[in-house]
C-alpha cells in the first residue's frame, strides 16, 4: 500500500511539472505530435509497404553478414522504421527502444522539428567544406557556446573525432602553454573507459577485444583508477609537469554506467586547476540532458577546460560532435593543424541548432531527471523481489544500469536476459556478461518505464529457468580474461 501510494504522488508530480498531455499522450505529447501519422498508420505502412516484403528481417540481416564486417555482435532485430520511442521491424512488429543508439536520440526518433530543419536545409545547402565559409555554422557555432558557456568550439563528426580533436588540443596546449618538454605530453586517463575506437583513444583502453592485434599503441598515456581522486593527485604529483590533460566520462557508459562517489568531479576540479592540467570531460553519451542536467558535470557543478559532445547533438538524424574551450586553449590549434571535410558543414549545424532548441523547449532533462528516478524505482522493487538475481540498480537521469548477479543467474548472461526482454518489445543492450543499460529516449512515457520494469520482473520471475536451460545447452562461454594493462579482471 505504501509503495502504490509513493509511486501515485510520483506520477502526481511529474503531471505537475509536465503537463497530464506530456505524460499520457503516445508520441511526441503536447507540442510534439506527429502532424498526420498515429502508430497504428506508422505499424500499417511498414507492414504494408514494397520493400518491408522484398527481404524480411531474416534475410536482411544474413545480407548484412555475407556483405559488411563482423565488428558489431547486435541482437537480432531490424529497424525499418520509427517514431518517437518506438520502432517497427519489416514485419510491422513494433518494439519500445531503451539503447536510443546510445544515447543519440535522446530526442526521439524522427522528432518532427529536427526533421523539418533537416529538409529545409537540405534544400538550400549540404555542404561547402571548410575551404569556405557558410550562412549556417557560424549560427551553431554561437548557439553552442553560448548554450554550454564556453568562448569557442571546434566542430566534429563522430564522438571519436571528438575525442580525437580534444587530446590533440591537449597536447598541443601543453607544449605551448604549460611548456611541457618536446613529444613528453602525458594524457591521464581512468581504467574502464570508453572514449571510441580510433588507434588514438584505443592506447587509452582497458579493453582487450579493442587493444589485441592493433599494437604499437601509442605512447603518453598513464591510468588510475576511476573515481580515486588520490590515485590521481599522486600521478600529478610524481609527473604533473607532463601531464597535460586529464579525459574522463563524468559516468563511464560502456562499463556499465558507473557513478562516480560523490565529491568526486570537484576534487578533480580542484587538482587539475592546482597542478595546471587541463580538465576534460567526455559528454558523449552523458551530455545534452541523458542524466537529468544539460551535462553530467552539472551534478557537482564543475566546468571543465574542455567538453567533447557528440550523439544526441544530431539527434540521431547525423553525426556531429562538438569540442568546447575558451580562447586561450582553443586558439593553440592554428589553421592547418587539425580539420575535417564534413565537420561544421551547415545541414549539420541546421540538425545540431533544432537538437538543442529542442532540448531546452521540452525541458527534457528536467523530465530525465524527474523519469529516472522513478524508473530506478520500479527496478528497485524488482531487485527486492529478486535480490539473488540482481545485485544493482543505479544511474542517474535516464542513463539506468541493472546489475545482474552472476552466481544467482548461473549459465544466464545480460545478453540473453535482453533477448527475453526483446521477446515482449522492450530492446536493450548487454554491456559486459552481465549488466544490462537501459538508456531510452527522454521522451519515454511513465507508462512504458513501468512497462519495461514489469517486463524484466516477469522474466526473472516465470522465464529464468527456462533461460537456464537453453545456456546450459549452447556452448560454454569464455571466462573473463584479466586485462592486459592492469592484470585485474575487472577495471572497475
Amino acid at each position: 500500500m505504501a509503495m502504490a501510494m509513493a509511486r501515485a504522488m510520483a506520477r502526481g508530480r511529474l503531471m505537475s511539472r509536465f503537463g497530464s498531455a506530456a505524460i499520457n499522450a503516445f508520441g511526441f505529447g503536447r507540442e510534439r505530435a506527429f502532424s498526420a501519422m498515429g502508430s497504428e498508420a506508422v505499424a500499417a505502412s511498414v507492414a504494408s509497404s514494397p520493400a518491408a516484403h522484398m527481404m524480411e528481417s531474416q534475410a536482411l540481416m544474413q545480407c548484412e553478414h555475407q556483405h559488411s564486417a563482423h565488428n558489431y555482435h547486435p541482437l537480432p532485430v531490424v529497424f525499418s522504421q520509427a517514431k518517437d520511442v518506438s520502432v517497427w521491424d519489416p514485419e510491422g512488429r513494433q518494439y519500445l527502444d531503451f539503447l536510443s543508439a546510445y544515447s543519440a536520440v535522446n530526442q526521439g526518433h524522427g522528432h518532427p522539428k529536427i526533421i523539418d530543419a533537416l529538409i529545409q536545409q537540405a534544400q538550400r545547402l549540404t555542404l561547402s567544406s571548410r575551404a569556405f565559409y557558410n550562412d549556417k555554422f557560424p549560427s551553431f557555432a554561437r548557439v553552442v557556446t553560448e548554450l554550454f558557456g564556453y568562448d569557442m568550439m571546434l566542430p566534429m563528426n563522430t564522438g571519436a573525432e571528438g575525442v580525437e580533436t580534444a587530446m590533440k588540443l591537449a597536447r598541443k596546449w601543453g607544449y605551448e602553454k604549460k611548456g611541457i618538454p618536446k613529444d613528453e605530453a602525458i594524457i591521464v586517463s581512468c581504467c574502464g573507459c570508453f572514449h571510441g575506437r580510433t588507434i588514438g583513444v584505443i592506447s587509452m583502453s582497458c579493453d582487450n577485444d579493442a587493444t589485441r592485434g592493433f599494437g604499437p599503441l601509442l605512447p603518453g598515456h598513464v591510468k588510475v583508477d576511476y573515481g580515486d581522486a588520490h590515485a590521481l593527485e599522486k600521478v600529478f604529483k610524481e609527473r604533473g609537469d607532463q601531464v597535460a590533460a586529464f579525459l574522463f566520462e563524468p559516468i563511464q557508459g560502456e562499463a556499465g554506467v558507473i557513478v562516480p562517489p560523490d565529491g568526486y568531479l570537484k576534487a578533480v576540479r580542484e587538482l587539475c586547476s592546482k597542478h595546471n592540467v587541463l580538465m576534460i570531460a567526455d559528454e558523449v553519451q552523458t551530455g545534452i540532458g541523458r542524466t537529468g542536467k544539460l551535462l553530467a558535470c552539472d551534478w557537482e557543478k564543475v566546468r571543465p577546460d574542455v567538453v567533447v559532445l557528440g550523439k544526441a547533438l544530431g539527434a540521431g538524424v547525423l553525426p556531429v560532435s562538438a569540442v568546447l574551450a575558451d580562447t586561450d586553449i582553443m586558439l593553440c590549434i592554428k589553421p592547418g593543424e587539425h580539420g575535417s571535410t564534413f565537420g561544421g558543414n551547415p545541414l549539420a549545424s541546421a540538425v545540431a541548432i533544432a537538437a538543442l532548441e529542442v532540448v531546452q523547449e521540452e525541458k527534457l532533462a528536467e523530465r530525465s531527471a524527474e523519469l529516472g528516478e522513478e524508473f530506478r524505482g520500479y527496478l528497485r522493487d524488482v531487485q527486492q523481489l529478486h535480490p539473488d538475481l540482481v545485485k544493482e540498480v543505479r544511474g542517474r537521469g535516464l542513463l539506468t544500469a541493472v546489475e545482474l548477479n552472476p552466481t544467482g543467474l548461473g549459465p544466464v548472461s545480460a545478453f540473453d536476459i535482453c533477448m527475453a526482454l526483446k521477446e515482449k518489445g522492450i530492446l536493450a543492450k548487454p554491456t559486459h556478461e552481465t549488466i544490462i543499460r537501459l538508456s531510452p529516449p527522454l521522451t519515454i512515457r511513465l507508462e512504458h518505464l513501468r512497462l519495461a520494469a514489469d517486463s524484466l520482473q516477469e522474466i526473472l520471475e516465470c522465464g529464468i529457468e527456462k533461460l537456464r536451460l537453453d545456456a546450459k545447452s549452447q556452448a560454454p562461454q569464455n571466462l573473463p580474461e584479466p586485462c592486459d594493462r592492469c592484470g585485474r579482471h575487472t577495471c572497475r
